[in-house]
């Protein structure tokens, strides 16, 4: 969608998401760390800020990663697709249920799933880089940027989604040991792991095949693999592609069912959702509602209309959290204020370069939220 967009300018693209997302990850490691419970932003809303911001924040958090969710789903089937002639949105469906059923069953199980998923991912994206770097054609940059500027910064608001895996570390703040100092640097390794291998990966595949060539389909590093001269990378990165997008899936339902529960503790959202296990130690009835959720947007949505969503939603999320961290106490802080000003300053030019009719959708989602919340409490207050 982003070299659709911006053309190869979306590697600048990358790099202004990339400063973004970096802001955003130290806003969040501070506030993370001070607060080290279920729920994120919405958390760190309620407390620094007013309880119907932190609403926001964790509703917004919930819209964008069951969004994102979907989203990545039917990019798991655009690269199984390789494999198995299989429609692609019960291949999408199918990965969320496998996986809300193992979130289901306790998150020491779906970490050591997720790190083997992880190891084979970075391996193949690796292979691709190393093999791939050969057929790289300069031509393939120029037109370098077709869309320009707003071209340019909705592409970087796109991929900006891509970086913030770091968010379900800060959700999971109940389930770590020693937090303040654990959630900081894993928020910091990821984020620079995350941007040193998303611009190799991208310089190489947007010079072997083509912004052009990649915005044409679901499996993009497929087609750059496959103008390698190495017949059989294309198949490998597929299989790549399969495990990424599987773990991707795992984490973001696990992200999701924590905020469901911190809400649901709070009585934002409906009470039931915040019963834990027994057995397992997990929300568990949260796990389940998220992921039937969904499931019925990749069963639904397309490509295009879920990732545009899952962009702005994510955008209000992360400015909330600078908000937040620039309220902090001075004691509390380990960041100077100049990260949340960046980082809350790049969230607003980043939502605002979207299309008008994806920013409507979003606010209109907002606003949906806050009618929802006003009912179910006045409807508890009568009862």
């Amino acid at each position: 969608m982003a070299a659709g967009i911006a053309g190869p300018a979306f590697l600048l693209g990358l790099v202004i998401a990339g400063v973004a997302a970096t802001a955003n990850a130290l806003s969040s490691a501070q506030l993370a760390a001070e607060y080290p419970r279920s729920g994120g932003t919405y958390e760190y809303g309620h407390r620094v800020l007013a309880p119907a911001v932190g609403f926001a924040a964790g509703w917004m958090f919930l819209a964008s990663k069951i969004a994102a969710a979907g989203t990545v789903a039917l990019g798991l089937a655009g690269y199984l697709g390789g494999f198995l002639p299989v429609p692609p949105r019960v291949v999408a469906v199918a990965a969320i249920a496998l996986f809300t059923a193992l979130n289901y069953f306790g998150v020491r199980r779906s970490s050591r799933v997720n790190l083997a998923i992880v190891a084979v991912s970075l391996a193949t994206l690796l292979l691709f880089v190393g093999l791939g770097a050969g057929a790289f054609r300069a031509e393939n940059l120029r037109p370098f940027a077709p869309g320009g500027w707003r071209g340019m910064l909705e592409a970087s608001a796109i991929l900006f989604f891509a970086y913030t895996g770091y968010a379900r570390i800060a959700t999971l703040g109940e389930e770590v040991r020693e937090p303040r100092a654990t959630i900081p640097r894993a928020v910091l390794i990821t984020i620079v792991g995350a941007i040193l291998l998303y611009l190799a990966v991208a310089l190489v595949a947007v010079g072997a095949a083509g912004a052009g060539a990649m915005a044409a389909t679901a499996a993009p590093l497929r087609v750059a693999a496959d103008r390698s001269g190495f017949p059989w990378l294309g198949a490998v990165v597929s299989i790549g592609g399969v495990t990424a997008m599987l773990g991707v899936v795992l984490s973001q339902l696990l992200g999701l069912s924590r905020m469901a529960f911190a809400m649901a503790r709070r009585g934002d959202l409906p009470r039931f959702l915040e019963h834990v296990g027994r057995r397992s130690g997990v929300p568990d009835r949260a796990v389940v509602a998220v992921g039937g959720i969904a499931a019925v947007v990749a069963a639904t949505g397309t490509l295009v209309t879920v990732a545009s969503a899952a962009a702005f939603t994510i955008l209000v999320y992360y400015g909330i959290a600078n908000l937040a961290a620039l309220r902090m106490p001075r004691r509390a802080k380990l960041y100077p204020d100049v990260v949340p000003v960046v980082g809350l300053a790049a969230c607003a030019l980043l939502a605002g370069s979207l299309a008008p009719r994806t920013i409507a959708t979003g606010i209109a989602l907002l606003a949906a939220g806050f009618a929802a919340r006003w009912l179910s409490r006045r409807g508890r207050a009568g009862a």
